[in-house]
């Protein structure tokens, strides 16, 4: 793809290999290293390192100061907020190499992941999670889970829209601003329209 399609300003690095969508913008002191994959539309904050073979989906936020390591496969519509973390070694050692050890992290569709969060690689984050500022991850999030603390813990629902879900006795709830439907079944929440 042709660098007239996309932004980056002139101090980003980006390595051979790469496929950047179109409208994307990649700021100040980034580093793209080869063979990622950025959809469209999708915005790298300041001082952002992207791993090799990272793939990013379309409208990805990316804010300043996010180190997304190999093996993070993220979503359409993710939001990875400022100085947050992936890793991508359990059990890391300076004088081990295990490169040939990275475990995948997916994150779904619409999560958002708060500043300074940390996610534990391996864990995937379900569609339209919301990871409280300052987490630590260290277990699959479901779909619509909203998890706060180290380590986080689950503690509500979220609707796509961004709004925590409050269920009724039928376990039922509406979004109050987008009227977004939820149900709450066998301890999983789905939208229902």
């Amino acid at each position: 793809m042709s660098e007239k399609e996309y932004f980056a300003h002139e101090t980003a690095v980006i390595d051979p290999g790469c496929r950047i969508g179109k409208s994307t913008k990649i700021w100040h002191f980034s580093h793209i290293m080869p063979n990622c994959i950025i959809g469209e539309h999708c915005n790298i904050g300041q001082n952002v390192v992207i791993s090799p073979d990272v793939i990013l989906g379309n409208n990805v936020k990316v804010q300043n100061n996010v180190s997304i390591y190999t093996g993070v496969i993220c979503d359409d519509d993710v939001f990875l907020g400022p100085s947050m973390v992936f890793t991508n070694i359990v059990n890391p050692r300076s004088a081990v190499i295990r490169k040939d050890q990275y475990l995948k992290t997916h994150v779904k569709k619409g999560a958002s992941i708060g500043a300074n969060a940390t996610i534990i690689c391996g864990n995937p984050i379900g569609k339209y999670a919301f990871i409280g500022a300052g987490a630590v991850v260290t277990k699959e999030v479901d779909d619509y889970a909203l998890v706060i603390g180290n380590p986080a813990k689950h503690i509500g629902w979220m609707s796509e829209f961004g709004h925590r879900l409050e269920f009724d006795s039928q376990n039922i709830a509406v979004c109050k601003e987008s009227k977004e439907k939820y149900i709450l079944e066998n301890g999983k929440v789905r939208k229902t329209n």
